[in-house]
């Protein structure tokens, strides 16, 4: 089974600093793989354990080309990387994303599966895996939490919100997964050091027939922080009516109903 699974490289969100003005800085911030993206890899690498072949792809700007972010995905069990590096994707949205991934996935045909984590770290707005799929033209799931592979289909669990649905799907599909699939492991001194000599295939836009003019739509104009506002910390007693009426009131009171 050829897997790809793809990965969104962003900044630590921890690394985020808010200026006076409130705008925000990003120029400390590491970058580092996506959160929800790491359980991806982790499914991905399970699953080409039993027999199969992973390749990582990213798409981003001239940053994801560092050294120490290549390393630290192809630890986590990737056989490979694919990169596409282009600054006109810095700000792209997740309509721009997909039509890159999808381009770059059918260079990389043939592909069995495609994963991704259930929404990036940076914006999450859980589209991504659902767009590519559909670009691909093949079956796209969200909300997997379980995979299992027999006789060569896919029995898949989507955690719904009052279910669990279960699902057999046929090859070649897009998942999007939840974090509850599994709990990625942290790659041991012999997954570190055997990651330096894994390939890493570099592309740009053009590489991929695409150029960056018709693919990006996206101006950021400014980007700030919400102000920050002393809580009231108001305390509602009395029975459950009683207290719903006088918060009523005092969000009337506020202007805020």
């Amino acid at each position: 089974m050829n897997i790809v699974v793809c990965c969104k490289l962003a900044p630590d969100a921890a690394d985020i600093e808010v200026n006076k003005d409130g705008s925000i800085s990003l120029e400390r911030a590491e970058w580092r793989i996506g959160s929800f993206d790491l359980h991806a890899v982790e499914a991905g690498a399970r699953l080409a354990a039993g027999g199969g072949n992973l390749l990582a792809l990213c798409a981003g700007p001239t940053r994801i080309s560092q050294s120490k972010l290549k390393k630290d995905l192809l630890s986590r069990g990737p056989d490979e990387l694919y990169l596409v590096v282009d600054d006109a994707l810095a700000y792209a949205d997740t309509a721009a994303t997909s039509a890159v991934l999808a381009q770059a996935i059918r260079k990389l045909a043939p592909v069995d599966l495609v994963l991704f984590g259930e929404g990036s770290a940076d914006l999450y707005f859980q589209q991504t895996g659902l767009q590519v799929g559909e670009r691909l033209g093949i079956p796209s799931l969200n909300a997997v939490s379980k995979i299992e592979v027999e006789d060569g289909r896919l029995v898949v669990e989507r955690s719904l919100e009052c279910e669990v649905e279960v699902l057999e799907v046929g090859t070649p599909a897009a998942l999007s997964l939840t974090t509850d699939i599994n709990q990625p492991r942290l790659p041991g001194l012999k997954d570190i050091l055997g990651a330096g000599k894994k390939p890493v295939h570099e592309w740009s836009l053009a590489d991929i027939g695409m150029s960056a003019a018709p693919v990006i739509h996206v101006e950021v104009i400014e980007t700030r922080a919400p102000r920050r506002k002393q809580r009231k910390q108001t305390m509602l007693s009395g029975k459950a009516q009683e207290a719903a009426r006088a918060l009523v009131d005092a969000l009337v009171g506020e202007g805020l109903v």
